[in-house]
């Protein structure tokens, strides 16, 4: 095992192959809190990628209501379980990870999914948690759910790229998309199992692994996923990630991540370093969403809510273009996009306008009704 450095651990820890960066790191944030549960983004990936014979469980993209939804089911429950303890001394990881209590016939502890498990993809949606005590009130709500956004981590140490014998899942250089050799799969299903997300399946008539490959040919065109580019909430801003360190703060992800630290990983106790990022729902109870996002949740869900004028403005840049926002910027007025090029894409005021027709239009001659 080599030892790699994890920055949402805040430790090294072992990994079978030596750390190996991208030149710059495909990436998505989500804000739960906006997220309407319309499964939009689920049909958009559905009919783009995987409506053929043996795909019929395959949901690249799914939504699921937590605490008990999952697809497939149970699939972080199982592995949290195996897991056991999960501890944290301030930031940093004190547990071990996937990579580092594994049995002895394997390089990555997981589980292999029921038919049962891939059954079901909405299961116990929109069942809430607790109980209803009359008016509710934030920090957190007695009777609480919230949607989950889930598709590929295109993780830093991806748990199939780890598990597969055959060498066949790489992470590409240029924008660390993780994807499947199809010529060299054998259909081990080793990925299926060591993917701690479940999101590497098996599809039986070919008898070989797929899973969402980040629809890169769009990403190469600078314009974003299918599940992001569909998605109604606007909940949803895809860019390039940069390394801790090297992060700019004009950058979308890099501020959202590095800068404000309102975007946090899902699960980073697995030890994959998963590179889509979520911003916690407000009204959840904290300690499940620590388990779900780790220590720093209370600090994200603060700077969320009581926001500074510039992360007030990047968040009114969600869901407004389909090209990819390499760079940002705020001004008194506007929240403003720019390409790769720095040529303006988007201008969104921090204030939306109200205007009031007048109820005579000179023009046409015609008397208007303005409806309150």
């Amino acid at each position: 095992m080599a030892k790699v450095f994890n920055w949402h651990l805040n430790r090294e820890m072992e990994y079978p192959y030596e750390g190996s960066r991208p030149d710059k790191q495909f990436a998505i944030v989500f804000n739960i809190n906006r997220c309407i549960g319309c499964q939009t983004c689920t049909m958009a990936c559905r009919n783009t990628w995987t409506f053929n014979p043996g795909q019929e469980y395959m949901w690249w993209n799914n939504v699921e209501t937590k605490p008990y939804g999952g697809y497939p089911h149970n699939w972080d429950f199982k592995l949290l379980e195996m897991m056991g303890e999960q501890s944290w001394n301030g930031d940093t990881y004190v547990g071990k990870t996937i990579f580092e209590d594994v049995p002895d016939d394997k390089r990555v502890l997981g589980h292999m999914p029921t038919e049962e498990d891939w059954a079901h993809p909405n299961i116990y949606e929109d069942t809430p948690a607790g109980e209803f005590k009359g008016e509710t009130e934030l920090p957190e709500h007695d009777l609480w759910m919230f949607y989950l956004q889930r598709t590929c981590n295109h993780c830093t140490y991806p748990g199939c790229l780890a598990a597969c014998p055959r060498k066949a899942i790489y992470k590409r250089k240029e924008d660390g998309i993780v994807l499947v050799d199809q010529e060299r799969c054998r259909g081990y299903r080793e990925c299926v199992q060591g993917c701690p997300y479940k999101k590497a399946m098996y599809r039986p008539t070919t008898r070989i692994t797929e899973k969402c490959i980040g629809c890169y040919p769009l990403n190469e065109q600078d314009l974003g996923a299918r599940c992001v580019v569909a998605c109604v909430g606007k909940i949803r801003l895809q860019g390039w990630l940069s390394a801790p360190g090297e992060g700019n703060p004009e950058n979308p992800m890099d501020y959202l991540v590095h800068e404000a630290k309102v975007a946090l990983p899902l699960y980073p106790q697995f030890g994959t370093e998963p590179n889509l990022y979520y911003i916690p729902p407000r009204w959840a109870p904290r300690k499940f969403l620590r388990q779900l996002f780790g220590p720093n949740v209370e600090d994200a869900i603060e700077r969320y809510t009581n926001p500074d004028k510039t992360l007030f403005g990047l968040l009114r840049l969600f869901g407004t273009t389909p090209t990819l926002i390499s760079r940002f910027k705020v001004t008194d007025d506007d929240a403003v996009g720019f390409d790769r090029a720095n040529r303006e894409l988007v201008r969104v005021p921090l204030d939306e306008p109200f205007f009031v027709r007048p109820e005579y239009d000179a023009q046409y001659d015609v008397q208007r009704l303005n409806e309150p």
